[in-house]
């Protein structure tokens, strides 16, 4: 799948997985059941044990599936993740040689921010996207909304405490896309092995981001036909 394609396939599902499980085996069974639920998205973040493997495991057994590595830190873990089978790289924090790192290889970066500064940086360096992280913390939804005003250019992915309640939020706010953990596989679901749970908990995730972006389509309309 090219560049181009991966980022597509993001901003049209608007959702970027990311759990940090306490094994493979956890991880193997939680991006089959996001996949399963309509979501062909995983972030693997390197916490995992064994993170680098399981990308190339995942990689042969779900062809179907974008994978993802995150919470890199250097470009050298980045080359073994890309050569494993991840089709993006994400950073916590803004890393520029990550991002050049992954223009270099044609691969999509989501690079993370939280200041306007940052959020300026990372767009200026050749980011995709923007991971805005842990936007929760710093004003939620009302942050996303704030920093779209002078960045209505910039792809922004809210990540960092999105969860039932706020996830249609952040897309109403401005953001492309949401970033979910705990809240859509949550830990006990995943010990206990609940594939259904998972399920629904993805189905009910991609229709708050669906209603979200049809009423903001519904709004503009309105604002155009004035």
């Amino acid at each position: 799948m090219k560049k181009e394609e991966v980022r597509a396939r993001i901003e049209e599902i608007g959702i970027v997985p990311a759990a940090r499980f306490r094994s493979a085996e956890d991880a193997r069974f939680a991006t089959q059941a996001v996949s399963h639920g309509g979501i062909p998205i995983v972030e693997i973040t390197m916490t995992v044990p064994g993170a680098i493997e399981l990308i190339s495991d995942l990689a042969r057994n779900n062809p179907d599936v974008i994978l993802g590595a995150g919470t890199i830190f250097d470009t050298e873990t980045a080359n073994r993740c890309l050569d494993a089978g991840a089709r993006f790289l994400t950073s916590p924090g803004l890393d520029l040689p990550l991002v050049e790192f992954a223009i270099k290889k044609d691969t999509v970066v989501l690079a993370g921010a939280l200041t306007p500064t940052e959020v300026t940086m990372a767009w200026k360096a050749g980011a995709d996207f923007v991971k805005v992280f842990p936007c929760s913390l710093v004003g939620g939804d009302k942050y996303i909304k704030a920093l779209k005003g002078p960045f209505r250019h910039v792809s922004l992915i809210a990540a960092g405490g999105v969860n039932q309640l706020t996830a249609a939020n952040f897309i109403l706010a401005g953001a492309c896309a949401i970033g979910v953990g705990g809240e859509l596989v949550p830990e006990e679901a995943i010990q206990q092995r609940q594939e259904e749970r998972i399920h629904e908990l993805a189905r009910r995730f991609l229709g708050f981001v669906t209603k979200a972006r049809a009423h903001l389509a519904k709004v503009k309309s309105v604002r155009k036909s004035r």
